[in-house]
């Protein structure tokens, strides 16, 4: 198995399961970091909420490093199950 392949996240239920938290993750961490760039720019418009808009800027920079972090890490995860059910005919046998 390699990373990134498709069939990784149709292995099993648990691999759907698995891959659909990370794909919910995935996206809270999107909203936050457009959010936040939305909120931030806006803010700037005043020079007294500079600072704020600044932290904006570095929070959401933060979530845009975490989304290839989380799709990296959904990857591994999901080599990781690997295919479990073959492993399990070859055992009984």
């Amino acid at each position: 198995m390699r990373l990134f392949q498709h069939e990784n996240r149709q292995k099993s239920p648990a691999s759907r399961r698995l891959y659909a938290l990370y794909e919910i993750a995935y996206t809270i961490v999107d909203f936050i970091a457009a959010l936040s760039f939305l909120v931030g720019s806006i803010l700037f418009f005043w020079a007294k909420y500079e600072t704020p808009a600044v932290w904006l800027f570095v929070i959401g920079s933060t979530c845009f490093c975490l989304k290839p972090t989380i799709r990296m890490a959904r990857e591994i995860r999901l080599l990781g199950m690997g295919d479990t059910e073959d492993l399990a005919k070859r055992y009984d046998r």
